[in-house]
């Protein structure tokens, strides 16, 4: 039976060599950003996240039919908490480092979807120290 990496309460975090594969598989873009997310990092296109780290891990949003694909090779539903997959994403297979073509194959698609959908309106935060005024 597989874990979670969420089954002993702590969040796992990538390596800085992970994050730094992670970002140069990003393609840069008016639209796309890089951001920190619970200790991980992951990628935006109009605020919609395409792709991510969890740990030393990849996951990327894609079509179920190219989601099963990935599973076929070794990848796995993305499930931060045991027994909650986030649906339309994916987990790669754990060598998503070293074949970077099927990889990028994966970035790419995920960006292109997503990048399809509507742009998402965050919600404004409340309280806090308003911002400066220049």
């Amino acid at each position: 039976m597989l874990m979670s990496p969420m089954e002993g309460g702590a969040m796992p975090k990538p390596s800085e060599d992970a994050k730094a594969a992670f970002t140069k598989l990003v393609p840069a873009g008016p639209t796309v950003t890089l951001r920190p997310m619970f200790g991980n990092l992951a990628a935006f296109v109009t605020c919609n996240m395409f792709a991510g780290l969890f740990g030393e891990d990849l996951f990327v949003r894609l079509p179920e039919t190219e989601s099963a694909a990935v599973r076929r090779q070794g990848g796995r539903d993305f499930a931060p908490m045991a027994g909650r997959a986030m649906k339309g994403y994916v987990t790669v297979p754990t060598t998503w480092r070293a074949k970077t073509e099927a990889t990028n194959g994966w970035i790419v698609t995920a960006l292109e979807l997503t990048g399809r959908m509507p742009p998402k309106v965050l919600a404004k935060k409340t309280g806090g120290k308003k911002p400066e005024k220049r």
